[in-house]
This record gives C-alpha cells, sequence and structure tokens, in this order.
C-alpha cells in the first residue's frame, strides 16, 4: 500500500531542495535510502543561479538571424514572405530540431517546436515572438523572445530537468503590420478570428500582390479554407509566457534587470483622408485655400491635444504616416492621407480620445473647407492583463535569482496581446541600450540577455508542473 508522506528533495547538479507531497512506494524508499540514489524521478524545479546561460551562441544566432535582411548592417528589413523572410524560418526550424523539438507549422507559418512532457495530454506552456523586421529596423525586437526560448529549452535540458507538462515554442507570422497592415497576424488567428480569415483571401500589399499569393510563394495555405482552420482551443495552453526587449527606456534608467509585465496596452489604428482644392503655390490667395495638407497638419495637433488631455501617461498617441499630394514644394496640397496610432491599457480612456479625434476631423473638415473623404478605425483591439499566476512565477523566478525587477505596463503591443485570449498570460522584460527599438541602433547586454532566459526557464519549468 502506497504511503503518502512529505519528502524533502535535494537534486543534483546545483537543484534546491523543497519539499513536495508524493506517492512512494515503500520498497523504492527502502532501495532508495540503502543505496544512496534516487530511484523515484522526482518533479523538482532546478536552481539557476549557478547555472549560465550560453550567451556566446544565442549572440551567434542573433547575429547569424539578422544576416537573413533586405537591407545593409547594422539595420535588418525581413517583411513577411519575402526571401529573406524564408530563408530566417529556415534557420529558426533548423534551432529548433538541433534543440531536439518536434517541429510543426501551420497555413501562415506560424511556426511550433514542442518538448513533449511526461503527461502530454495536459496542455502544455507556451512561450515565444517573432522576427519578422520592418524596414531599417534592428535585430533583438521579437528574436529574443524566439531564440531566448529555445535556449531556455536548451538550459532546462542540460540541468535534467523533465516536464510534466509539455513545453512549446512558437514563432509567430508576421507580429509587424508592414506589409499588409495588419499587426499581430498569426497571433490574431490563433486567437480565432473569423473577420480577418475572410479579409486575408482579398487584401493585398503595395505592389498588388495578394496575401493568398505571397503565402503560396513562401510555402503556405493552399487554399482559403486553410485560413479558417487555425484557431487554437481554449485548452491548448495553460500558460503563454513572453520574453521581450522593454522598447523602452525605464529598466536601463532605473538599472532594473527584470521587467514585470503587468498589462499590455491595445493600440487602435485610423486611416483618415482629406480631399480640398489644389493650384499655384503663389497664385491662390491663402484665404481662397482649401488645403488639404494643412487640415491634416491641425488633426495630427489634434491627436496631441487629445491624447494630453486624457491626463494619463499610459495614453499615447502618434501620426506615422502623413502623405500630401500631389507633393510638389510650389502645390498647394488637393489630398492628405494620415495614419494614427492611439494606446492605452484604459480600454475607456483610449476610445474616448478616439471619439474626440473623430470630432475633430468633422470639425476641421468644415471649418477650412475640405471634404473629409475617409475615416477607418482599422483595428480597435481590447488591452489585456497579465495573468496572476503567470506574475507569480516570473516574481519568484527573479526572487531565487537575485535579480531586480518592476511591474510596468507594456505600451507596445505583442503577440501576447492576443495569446491572451487562448490562454493565461505573462511577459519578461529585459533592459535595451537607451529604450532604442524599430531602428539600427537597437541593442540588448549579453548579461540582459542571460538573465532574461534564465527567468524565462525557471518559469517554464515551474508552470509546467503546475
Amino acid at each position: 500500500m502506497a504511503l503518502r508522506i512529505a519528502i524533502s528533495v535535494v537534486c543534483v547538479l546545483g537543484l534546491i531542495a523543497f519539499s513536495v507531497e508524493g506517492e512512494i512506494d515503500p520498497t523504492t524508499q527502502t532501495m532508495e535510502e540503502f543505496s544512496g540514489y534516487k530511484i523515484h524521478e522526482s518533479s523538482c524545479l532546478p536552481s539557476f543561479s549557478s547555472v549560465s546561460v550560453d550567451t556566446e551562441s544565442v549572440q551567434k544566432q542573433i547575429d547569424e538571424l539578422s544576416m537573413f535582411s533586405d537591407s545593409p548592417a547594422p539595420s535588418v528589413t525581413r517583411v513577411l514572405y519575402s526571401q529573406n523572410d524564408v530563408l530566417a524560418r529556415r534557420y529558426i526550424k533548423d534551432l529548433m530540431f538541433h534543440s531536439g523539438l518536434i517541429v510543426k507549422e501551420d497555413a501562415v507559418g506560424n511556426i511550433f517546436g514542442r518538448w513533449v512532457g511526461a503527461e502530454p495530454e495536459l496542455p502544455a506552456v507556451a512561450t515565444g515572438s517573432h522576427t519578422d523586421a520592418i524596414p531599417y529596423s534592428g535585430k533583438y525586437d521579437g528574436v529574443i523572445g524566439v531564440i531566448g526560448a529555445i535556449e531556455a529549452i536548451n538550459v532546462l535540458k542540460r540541468l535534467g530537468f523533465k516536464p510534466k507538462r509539455s513545453l512549446e515554442v512558437i514563432m509567430f507570422t508576421s507580429e509587424e503590420p508592414t506589409r499588409f497592415g495588419i499587426g499581430c497576424l498569426g497571433s490574431r488567428l490563433l486567437a480565432g478570428n473569423e473577420e480577418l480569415a475572410e479579409l486575408l483571401t482579398r487584401v493585398v500589399d503595395a505592389q498588388n500582390i495578394s496575401f493568398l499569393e505571397a503565402a503560396r510563394f513562401a510555402g503556405y495555405t493552399k487554399n482559403d479554407e486553410d485560413l479558417r482552420s487555425l484557431s487554437l482551443e481554449k485548452t491548448s495552453y495553460s500558460s503563454f509566457i513572453e520574453l521581450h526587449i522593454e522598447q523602452g527606456p525605464i529598466l536601463e534608467m532605473e538599472g532594473t534587470q527584470i521587467g514585470l509585465v503587468t498589462a499590455v496596452a491595445a493600440p487602435a489604428s485610423i486611416k483618415v483622408d482629406f480631399e480640398g482644392s489644389g493650384g499655384h503655390a503663389g497664385a491662390v490667395l491663402m484665404i481662397d485655400r482649401h488645403d488639404a495638407g494643412l487640415a491634416a497638419a491641425e488633426l495630427a495637433l489634434a491627436v496631441e491635444k487629445h491624447v494630453l488631455e486624457s491626463g494619463s501617461v499610459d495614453t499615447v498617441g502618434t501620426v506615422g504616416i502623413l502623405e500630401l499630394h500631389p507633393g510638389a514644394v510650389n502645390s498647394i496640397p488637393s489630398k492628405s492621407h494620415l495614419e494614427i496610432d492611439i494606446r492605452d491599457i484604459d480600454e475607456k480612456r483610449r476610445n474616448t480620445v478616439i471619439n474626440k479625434v473623430t470630432q475633430s476631423a468633422l470639425s476641421i473638415a468644415e471649418a477650412r473647407g475640405v471634404k473629409l473623404s475617409g475615416f477607418r478605425i482599422v483595428n480597435q483591439d481590447p488591452p489585456a492583463a497579465s495573468d496572476n499566476t503567470v506574475m507569480n512565477a516570473i516574481e519568484s523566478a527573479c526572487e531565487e535569482l537575485n535579480l531586480s525587477f518592476k511591474k510596468m505596463i507594456s505600451r507596445a503591443y505583442h503577440d501576447s496581446l492576443f495569446m491572451a485570449r487562448v490562454s493565461p498570460m505573462g511577459m519578461i522584460f529585459i533592459p535595451c541600450y537607451k529604450g532604442y527599438s524599430h531602428r539600427p541602433e537597437e541593442f540588448a547586454e549579453a548579461r540582459d540577455i542571460g538573465n532574461g532566459i534564465r527567468v524565462l526557464a525557471f518559469t517554464l519549468a515551474k508552470l509546467s508542473h503546475s
């Protein structure tokens, strides 16, 4: 008859001692005590304080991946389904294979590498990020969360850790909206988005290449139905954790080693078009003008005004695109196009800003005698809060590793925003140089990368046995 007792387990390879409650066969227990060796395999969690991450190999992999770029170093340009994107995908799959992961892909190129646990029927613990890069950006955004996740698995394997729940690394397709104007495309589809699946059957890029045509070039999406079969069951994962550079200056300025993300702000994207009357820059008097360019400029300033009126530092707004037609120095703009990004962790507060911007666009058009020919809210996603259990696991990891940490929000959106619709979610931030991101100067120190990977490895181990 099995005896239920509390045992104190001291693990080899620098593993920590802790108490668990489990079923031990008396004969097995006697043999273990007599021989001094463990026969019954414990599920103890490793201590990573004395175990180093192979940061040299990680940095080498980051550098090698950055070579798959459509722009010269030190910048990185890696756009969805381009030749360099295809080569980068092959590189990541090779890393997964070499780490002993079971690799598969779905119809849009989300890549999954699984380490099968002792109880594979349980929902897995997932981690990952993206490797696509906007034009002339850096080599760390997203990449840390993919290559770092694979190294976290390697750390656990080197320690002899045996996961109960399977652990899965995900490389998400097209977190950046560069080619088709849709951010977090892969994770949105995994979270279940029939409207997006339908849109992708007809959307085209700036060169009039359809999404389906581009996907087929890269070896994905054989038919329309493939897009509708990607959504994950809510029981697919027990939790999801994303490792990422902060993309802001706070951690570096404060000398804090780890950011524990409490919530991910949600963006709303707006496209606006004004039409006025063009004319010669010298011949048309100011009083007679209907300048679409000035209407755009006034709306851009209105965005700033309404964001500041929110009274919260967590509300931010950006006019990232402003185009004028015909675009000549001596010609009054007859058309203008703006693209606006408004973000907040408070959905109601963000939507209040959107409503004010909408009213400003209407009143500016009327006052300047131009036509508001287009005002389209492209997306208006709700923010996502991190899960307490996942945050507690990350916090425990920081404490075990004696790393300083700060609870903070993510003003940038990530695939975690949509994975939160599938499973409990959390994020780990590491410092980056001056907060630079989406530019060639983007950089993270090897020690910070190593700290992030150790925290991720510990968190994965803890959640695997939850």
